[in-house]
């Protein structure tokens, strides 16, 4: 009969600084030190009683009979039983399994890949008489190492606290980015503002300068009915070129209103834009918002880009507008750049198609949006 006692890498009083400092959220059993303590059934209760009295720490020890598991017994069930009345004389110098035969069968065995946090949770979902029996993990088919159960806790303390600081420092990324978001939004607001002063004056004005031309070339036309052979008025029109001028006005009013309207969108535009620090949900219309986004990346997409808009019925959807509309950038950047990067084959024209639609027979409603390129 062999008692077999040993631990894995390293000794659990200098190991325990050194194991949770390393320890992740995805740490397993494996990352802690497990006791490889193993002794046949039939080993007397001597030879256990012996070795807890050399290890304060060992928590228990595995039984086995030949190469299979036949149990665990624990430092505080052996002790119990030494300390009960004949407890010396009757298991002693009897065989371990005589003793097994007196303690629950209720031996945790975990896999050495299990996260510390399952195996944590469900050793406490053990009964209160066994919530804090080591627990035994295979760690290989047949293969059995002992886990102290404080331990285990301890770990599981150490990996809450340091999801505990992960969350705080998503939060202060997460506060860092509204912050940067809102920065933005309000710059963009500010240009849009700006923009739009101007803009207002422009197309505000825009048709009292239609109206006065059309006033100015009927007093025009009236002045060359009554006096159609001036001298004067000869000389003048022939030195601004009158003519041309004539023609070339319509056009440049036209010009000038179509681009003020343009103007117009666009600030438009920068106004939904600049919602990127929006606090709550309101309705919004997603064409809209897709139709902003388009506007705001015309100068890439007019580099010979085809935009195919499919757009269903689409209620108004409760979102943060301004973050969607931000989506919709990266993702249509995205596709341009990778239109412009493709080998050009004859006949290949670069397509970005835009699809939305409800989801049918779903409640609530789902919105979907497709946003692919050839």
């Amino acid at each position: 009969m062999q008692l077999m006692i040993a631990k894995t890498c390293y000794d659990v009083t200098a190991a325990t600084p050194t194991v949770f400092s390393s320890l992740g959220l995805d740490s397993t059993l494996q990352a802690l030190s497990l006791y490889d303590v193993q002794i046949d059934s039939a080993n007397l209760g001597l030879e256990v009683a012996q070795r807890l009295k050399d290890d304060p720490l060992l928590p228990g020890v595995i039984l086995l009979t030949g190469m299979e598991l036949a149990g665990m017994i624990s430092r505080r069930r052996f002790l119990e039983f030494m300390s009960l009345p004949y407890g010396l004389d009757m298991f002693n110098k009897r065989a371990l399994k005589t003793l097994h035969n007196f303690i629950p069968n209720d031996v945790l065995i975990l896999s050495g890949d299990t996260l510390i946090v399952t195996a944590a949770k469900k050793s406490l979902q053990r009964n209160a008489e066994s919530c804090y029996e080591p627990i035994v993990v295979e760690i290989s088919p047949q293969t059995y190492r002992l886990l102290d159960v404080h331990q285990l806790l301890v770990a599981q303390s150490q990996i809450q606290e340091l999801t505990i600081q992960l969350l705080q420092e998503q939060t202060q990324s997460q506060l860092l980015q509204t912050e940067k978001l809102a920065s933005l939004g309000r710059m963009v607001a500010g240009v849009a503002h700006e923009i739009r002063n101007p803009v207002n004056c422009i197309v505000g004005n825009l048709p009292f300068l239609l109206n006065y031309f059309r006033d100015l070339s009927r007093l025009m036309l009236t002045y060359e009915a009554d006096l159609p052979d001036a001298l004067e008025i000869k000389e003048i029109k022939e030195k601004i070129d009158f003519d041309f001028l004539w023609e070339d006005l319509p056009l440049i009013l036209a010009s000038i209103q179509v681009s003020s309207s343009r103007l117009t969108e666009i600030v438009s535009s920068l106004n939904s834009f600049s919602h990127l620090d929006e606090s709550r949900r309101v309705p919004a219309n997603l064409h809209e918002c897709i139709d902003s986004t388009l506007l705001i990346l015309n100068n890439g997409i007019k580099q010979g880009i085809e935009v195919i808009r499919k757009y269903g019925e689409l209620p108004l959807v409760n979102c943060y507008s301004g973050q969607l509309s931000q989506v919709f950038m990266n993702i249509i950047t995205n596709a341009i750049d990778a239109l412009l990067e493709t080998n050009k084959a004859e006949n290949w024209r670069p397509r970005i198609e835009i699809t939305t639609e409800i989801l049918p027979l779903e409640n609530p409603v789902n919105v979907v949006i497709t946003i692919a390129d050839n």
